[in-house]
């Protein structure tokens, strides 16, 4: 396939999204909107997707923490126990997502080929503060899809190599905007995570103390939100979680989280647990 050849004036730039468009694909669909009828089942009252729960980062001394449980929910079932939420979107930044599954995915990938494209048009990699407006422009092409119940609400975080320091953002469903300072979850189990994070959060955590103080998060969200999934030894399925510092991206071992999971969970026990 030969590389398409255009005008001054019609020219895409660094846009992957406008590429598609030039080139007569159909961008929405690439932007992740799919069919309802073809991932769901109808009942008399509603229209039922897997949807991703609970997401939450904080933000650390050397960079920024990302985490997702692995449950996602079809309703009141679960739909599946290993799902990733916690994705690379390049070397120093990455997109946890919530919402529905499928075009959350889809948006993901798009977004990560925005990014290699930019910077291979451009010669350097977009700017943190520019990553993350891209991205609220996928979530606003994404607001028909999210009044239909098809919602894709992601955290963003990233290591900003202008300024040194990791970062953190959060949006909401028309694609607005913010920073956070410190910490911030959502999803179904978001506020229980949140107030756990919150009582725990110190300004000088090392990686450790922060990717512990997050299991403890999602712990507790699972334990007041039955679509929040927690540790589970039994199948060996834990939380997905991942640092982004100067060095870049980085997924902690399965390993490493269960030997976490296990001493959060012992500290629980000698607590006398909760009620």
């Amino acid at each position: 396939m030969n590389l398409p050849i255009f005008k001054p004036l019609d020219d895409p730039g660094p846009s992957f999204v406008k590429l598609l468009g030039r080139i007569d694909l159909d961008e929405t669909k690439s932007a992740g909107s799919i069919d309802p009828m073809k991932y769901a089942y109808q009942s008399e009252t509603h229209l039922s997707v897997p949807h991703g729960t609970t997401i939450a980062a904080v933000r650390f001394a050397d960079g920024v923490v990302m985490a997702g449980d692995r449950r996602a929910t079809e309703g009141n079932f679960i739909a599946h126990r290993r799902i990733e939420k916690v994705f690379a979107a390049d070397r120093h930044s990455g997109v946890a997502i919530a919402g529905a599954a499928g075009p959350a995915v889809e948006m993901v990938r798009l977004f990560q080929v925005q990014l290699e494209h930019y910077e291979k048009v451009e010669g350097s990699a977009l700017s943190l503060e520019g990553k993350a407006n891209q991205l609220s422009q996928m979530i606003r092409a994404n607001l028909p899809m999210a009044m239909q119940g098809l919602a894709v609400v992601p955290l963003f975080a990233g290591w900003d190599t202008l300024r040194r320091r990791g970062k953190i953002f959060t949006y909401d469903i028309t694609g607005g905007r913010y920073e956070e300072v410190d910490y911030h979850a959502t999803g179904s189990g978001g506020r229980d995570a949140k107030a756990t994070i919150k009582l725990g959060f110190r300004e000088d955590m090392d990686d450790s103390s922060a990717i512990k103080l997050l299991v403890q998060a999602l712990l507790e969200a699972s334990e007041e939100d039955s679509a929040t999934g927690g540790p589970d030894p039994i199948r060996g399925i834990y939380p997905v979680i991942a640092t982004i510092t100067e060095s870049g991206f980085k997924r902690i071992k399965d390993d490493d989280i269960a030997s976490i999971s296990e001493a959060v969970i012992a500290e629980r026990r000698q607590r006398g647990g909760s009620q």
